[in-house]
């Protein structure tokens, strides 16, 4: 018999759109502490507590059974009321939420002791309206006016925040209740008579406005909605429309089925060209926000599962793209943004980000994931639609995005409040020379210069498609250029790796990182030099077993429970799979595959979180979750589906109406049935299958002529041609 050990926070999130709510497992709020209702980028309740005649009640158990609803159970503690005493754990008290605008709150009591009783259940909210940024670091500066107003007829507490052009508002509403509440001293209290087996039912329905609209909590209960409310109609349409997975490996298939129902939960309106547009929110629950880097990375992962995140990303981020130079923004024209904030700090302009520009990579990713759209959905309109955007895209890359004309990317921060790095290492210390002092900058990335080289090319392709030869050659030129010059610049012959950055003296930094993994992903490592890359990335001191480090475990900076500093990110291992794979190392693949699919298996829900500990796996242990880690995460959650791409070798041609395989199943995945795969206006089921040492599918659904093998290798593909006819023979 063995023990199943599921890691996680002790919490429960529920959330929809831009509201989340947080809590401690009881379903209380009680600080000081980061939990609360969060309402775009503002904690709207900071506190929350029930009790019964002042006594706090005992959990049973509780969680969530959706990502937008909960369900926690309580018992009395013994308590002294003047009607007389109630033995402890006699009455029941059932709280049920749904979230969707607001929030609706069901209360449940049942008496299940042999006399009546009668008591005071009394909720004690508080709202301090901290912007999130204040919230989650602890240092909360009071600015604005806080009002609270209780209706004895409405039986509604308001609570209103207002700051200058700010204002957030929660409005509490009592209703279908067995006994009308009132408001003193800070608590709304209801005064309850409970017969032997007799039951109580009141709802809690929490309204909130920001300031321009108003956003209703659910009206039915929840206990009695849930299968018919909106957010299980939106979950269901979801359901249907992405890609579904059949295995005989059940962890597997629920991490896939947790991971679509993450990224549906991660569904976020933002406004766009004239309307908003549902893109992925890169996390919870710090980051439900829009992000450039998380959520074109997210689409490029759900491009196969659902390409609809591409559409929606691409036309925001063009929305949101920088049209002149701002430095307290990290602003210049063409710049793709990092990070939009919607909350008080934002709003006062007290934070750069409205939205901030610091990032160097989501500008070459804008273009990669337009062409990825583009081979899955074959809408050729979608890219004359957004070609100002990537000629704009591509003007930053030259003109900004290189910024001494040594044809490398490099990044520095210009604002007085913006990052020191800016890839998706983003951490203050996540760059570090060998002996563990931090690089100085301006810094070129390895992984920025196979993101430009991978746009250059694929651009190229776009080009040729809307009739362009003289500019697709040009690319072509100039991502040759940058292949060799990169290959000179930041191979180290005696290590047999790549430098994972230039310092602002253009020097090699030498710590092992598993940043050059993202250039086999990219495809600028010229083949006899990837198994050596491969093979260092395999090493003990950098696979830890749970998937691989962020940085060398024989680093002296080196630290499993660091953000950045050789913890494991399972979307770092996703892309460096999707690299190994490009290169034909497919036992490789499969190994990180496990190791990650093994790791969050052991997580609740199944969930992968953004990061975990990079401690070695051993029989004995179990991963551990970062302090703090967002879950669910776009990107974390998209790291199954970059695995299962690189091992099924899939690659849409949409435009030429075909869908390229290479399947390769390790010894752990035995079958994978692809249900309702889209590429373009087809629509496939697949069966894969392994026998021995080799993998075989099968056409179950869609025209199998549309369907061929072709390995996946980046030699035996179109951007082999196109370095080769740039370069010469």
């Amino acid at each position: 018999m063995s023990l199943e050990i599921k890691v996680g926070p002790p919490q429960l999130a529920i959330h929809q759109g831009h509201a989340v709510l947080l809590t401690d497992p009881d379903g209380q709020i009680k600080g000081p502490t980061r939990k609360g209702l969060y309402f775009y980028d503002t904690r709207v309740i900071s506190s929350w507590t029930i009790y019964a005649d002042g006594e706090p009640w005992d959990l049973l158990n509780g969680g969530t059974t959706t990502s937008f609803d909960a369900r926690i159970f309580l018992a009395n503690r013994a308590l002294v009321t003047e009607a007389g005493p109630i033995a402890p754990h006699t009455i029941g008290l059932m709280l049920s939420r749904q979230i969707g605008g607001g929030v609706h709150e069901d209360l449940d009591l049942v008496n299940y002791g042999r006399s009546a009783v009668r008591f005071n259940l009394e909720i004690a909210v508080r709202s301090d309206f901290a912007d999130i940024f204040e919230a989650k670091s602890g240092h909360f500066i009071r600015r604005g006016h806080v009002t609270t107003k209780w209706s004895e007829r409405k039986q509604r507490l308001t609570t209103a925040y207002h700051n200058q052009d700010f204002s957030r508002k929660v409005a509490i509403t009592a209703h279908n209740n067995g006994s009308p509440a009132v408001y003193a001293n800070g608590r709304l209290t209801f005064d309850v008579e409970l017969a032997p087996g007799a039951q109580w039912h009141s709802c809690l329905t929490y309204d909130l406005s920001d300031g321009h609209k108003n956003y209703p909590a659910p009206q039915a209960c929840t206990r009695l909605n849930r299968d018919t409310s909106e957010n299980s109609r939106r979950l269901a349409d979801w359901q249907r429309a992405v890609l579904k997975l059949e295995s005989s490996n059940d962890g597997f298939r629920r991490l896939f089925r947790q991971a679509t129902d993450d990224m549906a939960a991660l569904r976020l309106p933002i406004r766009g060209a004239g309307h908003s547009q549902l893109v992925p929110a890169a996390g919870l629950p710090w980051f439900v926000a829009l992000f450039g880097r998380d959520s074109l990375i997210a689409s490029l992962q759900t491009s196969i599962v659902y390409s609809d995140f591409a559409r929606g990303t691409l036309e925001v981020l063009g929305f949101w793209q920088a049209t002149g130079c701002d430095d307290y923004r990290d602003a210049e024209p063409g710049k793709i943004m990092h990070e939009l904030r919607l909350g008080e700090l934002a709003s006062l302009k007290l934070i750069p980000n409205t939205p901030y520009y610091g990032t160097a990579d989501a500008t070459p990713l804008y273009l990669i994931t337009l062409h990825t759209a583009w081979c899955c959905t074959g809408d050729r309109e979608l890219l004359k639609r957004h070609l100002p955007t990537a000629e704009r895209c591509l003007e930053w890359i030259n003109r900004y995005g290189d910024r001494d004309g040594d044809g490398f990317q490099e990044y520095a921060t210009r604002s007085s409040a913006g990052l020191e790095n800016q890839s998706w290492k983003d951490s203050g210390d996540a760059l570090v020379y060998p002996d563990g002092t931090l690089v100085k900058g301006p810094k070129a990335l390895c992984e920025l210069q196979g993101y430009v080289y991978d746009a250059w090319l694929r651009m190229a392709q776009i080009y040729d498609a809307l009739g362009d030869a003289a500019r697709a050659a040009v690319l072509r030129t100039k991502a040759a250029a940058l292949f060799k010059r990169f290959n000179e610049a930041f191979w180290d012959e005696e290590t047999g790796f790549y430098a994972f950055a230039l310092d602002g003296e253009k020097k090699k930094v030498l710590s092992v990182a598993s940043n050059p993994g993202h250039c086999l992903w990219s495809g600028i490592v010229p083949p006899e030099r990837a198994a050596r890359v491969v093979a260092r990335l395999m090493q003990p001191d950098m696979s830890s077993g749970w998937g691989i480090r962020t940085l060398s475990a024989s680093h002296p900076a080196y630290n499993p429970y660091s953000y950045q500093n050789g913890s494991v990110w399972p979307h770092d291992n996703g892309l460096i799979a999707q690299g190994f794979r490009r290169y034909g190392y497919a036992a490789e693949t499969g190994q990180i595959a496990n190791d990650v699919c093994g790791a969050g298996c052991f997580f609740m829900l199944n969930q992968l979180p953004e990061l975990y500990a990079g401690l070695h796996r051993d029989a004995a242990n179990f991963p551990v979750q970062y302090p703090g880690a967002n879950v669910p995460q776009a990107w974390a959650a998209g790291s199954v589906f970059s695995l299962l791409q690189a091992i099924l070798g899939l690659q849409p041609d949409a435009p030429h109406k075909m869908l390229y395989v290479d399947p390769v199943l390790p010894p752990w995945l035995s079958d994978v049935t692809l249900r309702e795969l889209r590429v373009g206006e087809q629509t496939f089921d697949i069966r894969f299958w392994r026998t021995e040492e080799t993998t075989q599918f099968d056409v179950l659904r869609g025209d199998p002529a549309s369907i061929t093998h072709r390995e996946m290798t980046v030699w035996s593909d179109l951007l082999k041609r196109d370095v080769e006819d740039a370069s010469g023979p």
